[in-house]
């Protein structure tokens, strides 16, 4: 088992597990068209992620010319270049299932605001 679990540790990609359920997002994703390789971006709302450890994937949906549209991507795949979050969203669920049913702003997930912490310096109020 030990060398079964080494073998998962070489695949994991640990710089990728950096967004959560509501967060939008893209997906920069390798594509192979005949000899040609290219990195095809996917952005939309992450509303889904299933298992652990290397077999873990995030379900992505965003609307395409008014018909949704949603993607399975396996988190540590080699195709997967990169995820960048574009904005962080606040929810209490930890499946947005109920997504697909709403149309507009309905659709819309709250931002998550996050406080930058102050610096301070205990040098300069010594005086």
């Amino acid at each position: 088992m030990n060398e079964i679990k080494a073998i998962e540790a070489a695949q994991m990609k640990q710089e990728l597990d950096q967004f959560k359920i509501g967060d939008t997002v893209k997906v920069h994703f390798k594509i192979v068209e005949g000899k040609n390789e290219r990195v095809q971006i996917y952005e939309g709302l992450v509303i889904a992620m299933k298992n652990s450890r290397v077999g873990k994937t995030f379900t992505v949906r965003k609307i395409s010319y008014g018909v949704g549209v949603e993607r399975v991507f396996p988190l540590h795949s080699p195709r997967i270049v990169k995820v960048e979050v574009m904005r962080p969203g606040k929810v209490r669920r930890a499946k947005l299932y109920y997504i697909r049913e709403k149309i507009g702003k309905g659709a819309k997930i709250k931002e998550l605001i996050v406080k930058k912490t102050a610096k301070t310096s205990k040098t300069s109020t010594a005086e």
